[in-house]
């Protein structure tokens, strides 16, 4: 194959990220044998089958079982450095597969005395050992599925219960013994056996094995062919494209990297095709899968978190976070058109792409079980189950497609396929769990909030621009769920204490602040990923990214200063943010690629268009920003204040246009 095709830049882009290696042929079978297991054990414990009680019947049992399945793999998966990538399992990581099984297995068989003999304050000396066996394999494994940054936090962080009280005063705490805090980690149900692998065992099992067998059953062929269908002949339609096949591939993932090497292969080049700079089709794709991950149904494994978190039903975190990502993609649409306006881009010819009504006869039953999905979480609210049944129909519904129906290798690779997701999530989360289990075991989780609240001084401003760096720096070292959960325990309860704001929206600002890191330089991995498959520059397609998406650095101050962005509040208020908000979006993209729809170029002329961009980027914000609350002006006062700064620069962008013999272009 040519190495400068889309294929192999988006395979390079891919064994640049991840470390997978491939399996000896005698033990290739092993992944799917693991997800066939898990499946079964977890469907056992949520419809509370029985048949296998012996495990499912005590749910720290269940949880030590998950973690017992998973981890193991991680040994094998991952080579302890990037150089083995390519080369033969080596003897130690089959002795860590072995002592991983034998040490997690330990705690599967003795869950019922762990609970019933308070092995957690008072363990044999035999189990603290298995304990700190299963500490050090823990960090290592979180080390080689998420990389040395993670690891080092989590150790860190593990061992501080140690050393609390030698710390400076805000984080001196209680101390533990090394005996006990190995103890604690491993047994309560606030460090390994917290949230993070509840929200893992109860919610996010499902929602993975249905994200991997649409993608593998050819729902995301389908999407994407239905985006060029629907939009590839509008101007800069291959743009427009990878925002709506993004989307939508990106909430079946959950993963950033994974959307971009999936979607970007067709997307890319196309954009390349009708005129767009490599950096510029690199910082869409970036944006669009980033947004991706922020869209329901589906938004990965944080938002299951969220959830459990906030003691709230998925069903809650998904629709909260429906006006912020239409806001979001709202806002890269309209930037994408006003590039292609202003220079005059058009689309792909019609003969050329797929027809509307072939592609919806050939995968309509995808739109179906996606409907199905969302009635099951939305209507009935049985988010534990929906991905269960949705999965069913759509392995059924798939045998009947021509096109897509599955032999057992298409059954094997999506097992296989599942099992890498399952075991890398596994390692980071029983990683973390141990961070959260350190805050809790010292008793500073309780307290941290408060040194938070002192630092800023009781400013809800402050407190929100440190969580926003907070959240930012962490995402670049940590991964998404990572830096959310060590946030949610640690800054959360300082904003919602101190700054009186609202919980959902407090956890989703934290969110959303920890995805800018993938396209945001320095590390923006995203646009990174995108620049690979283009073959630009990572540098400037991050910072391309970072312009396209600029609007997603304003929107989760919009919804935590005013919860009606986040479906909180009286639904007359909830229309009335959101109406602003998408005016205030519209003007705020325009300005930044100065093209204004209905008006055309704002400005001919470097001093003219200085004036006018500026003025409508003023407008936007205002308009955007929702009043009330901590900010002192009203809704209407705001409105009245865009409306001064757009006229006048929408007067001039007239005047210039006028002068230069220029009409305004309004098709989109």
């Amino acid at each position: 194959m040519n190495s400068e095709t889309p294929e192999a830049k988006a395979v390079e882009a891919k064994e640049m990220i991840s470390r997978v290696r491939t399996l000896p042929r005698a033990l290739r079978w092993l992944p799917a044998a693991v997800t066939v297991a898990l499946v079964l054990m977890t469907l056992d414990y949520l419809f509370n089958i029985g048949l296998l009680r012996v495990i499912t019947g005590l749910e720290t049992q269940f949880y030590y079982a998950v973690v017992a399945l998973l981890l193991p793999l991680v040994y094998l998966l991952w080579p302890a450095s990037a150089s083995g990538q390519d080369k033969p399992v080596p003897w130690y990581d089959y002795l860590l597969f072995v002592a991983t099984a034998i040490v997690s297995g330990f705690f599967v068989v003795n869950a019922e005395a762990i609970l019933e003999r308070g092995w957690g304050f008072d363990a044999p000396t035999h189990a603290v050992w298995f304990s700190y066996a299963f500490w050090i394999l823990i960090i290592e494994a979180a080390r080689r599925a998420g990389g040395w940054p993670i690891a080092a936090i989590v150790a860190v962080f593990s061992c501080y219960p140690m050393v609390a009280d030698i710390m400076p005063g805000p984080i001196q705490a209680f101390p533990s013994t090394l005996e006990q805090a190995a103890v604690y980690h491993t047994m309560s149900t606030e460090s390994v056996m917290g949230v993070p692998l509840q929200a893992f065992a109860g919610l996010v099992i499902g929602f993975l094995i249905f994200g991997v067998v649409l993608q593998k059953s050819g729902g995301g062929a389908f999407f994407i062919n239905l985006a060029f269908a629907l939009l590839g002949h509008v101007r800069g339609g291959p743009a427009k494209v990878s925002i709506f096949a993004s989307g939508l591939m990106g909430s079946m993932s959950g993963s950033v990297i994974t959307n971009v090497l999936t979607t970007g292969v067709l997307s890319i080049p196309a954009m390349r095709r009708i005129g767009m700079s490599r950096s510029f089709a690199g910082g869409v794709e970036a944006c669009a899968s980033t947004g991706g991950v922020l869209m329901p149904p589906v938004m990965g494994a944080t938002a299951f978190v969220m959830a459990m978190f906030l003691d709230v039903p998925y069903a809650a975190v998904a629709l909260a976070a429906v006006i912020p990502s239409v806001l979001y993609f709202l806002g890269l649409f309209i930037q994408i058109d006003a590039y292609a306006a202003r220079h005059k881009i058009e689309g792909l010819p019609e003969a050329e792409l797929p027809s509307v009504k072939q592609t919806l006869k050939e995968g309509w039953y995808f739109i179906f079980v996606f409907a199905l999905l969302v009635w099951m979480l939305l209507v009935m609210q049985r988010e534990a189950v929906a991905p269960f049944y949705a999965t069913a129909l759509l392995l059924v519904m798939n045998q009947f497609s021509k096109k897509h129906r599955w032999g057992w290798s298409e059954v094997g690779d999506t097992l296989g396929s599942a099992a890498k997701l399952f075991a890398e999530l596994i390692a980071i989360l029983a990683g973390v769990g141990m961070l959260v289990g350190a805050l809790s075991m010292t008793g500073l989780s309780g307290t941290i909030a408060n040194d938070f609240i002192h630092l800023a001084g009781g400013s809800v401003p402050l407190l929100l621009i440190m969580g926003a760096l907070t959240s930012f720096v962490l995402g670049i070292g940590m991964t998404v769920t990572a830096a959310y959960i060590f946030l949610a325990v640690a800054l959360a309860p300082a904003l919602i204490q101190g700054g009186g704001l609202d919980p959902m929206a407090v956890h989703m600002f934290i969110l959303y602040w920890g995805m800018l890191s993938f396209i945001t330089p320095p590390v923006a991995l995203g646009a990174f990923a995108a620049a690979t498959v283009a073959g630009a520059r990572p540098m400037e397609t991050g910072l391309q990214a970072m312009r396209l998406g600029s609007v997603i650095y304003f929107i989760p101050f919009m919804f935590v200063l005013n919860p009606a962005l986040i479906m909180q509040g009286p639904l007359w208020e909830i229309a009335l943010v959101f109406c602003q908000a998408v005016l205030g979006i519209i003007l705020f993209a325009s300005a930044m690629q100065g093209y204004l729809i209905g008006v055309g170029r704002l400005g001919h002329s470097i001093a003219v268009e200085a004036v006018t961009r500026t003025l409508i980027l003023i407008a936007g914000l205002c308009v955007a920003i929702p009043g009330g609350g901590p900010i002192p002006f009203s809704h209407l006062q705001l409105l009245i204040v865009g409306v001064a700064a757009a006229v006048p620069a929408i007067l001039l962008a007239r005047w210039s246009q006028r002068r230069e013999g220029v009409q305004p272009t309004v098709v989109v």
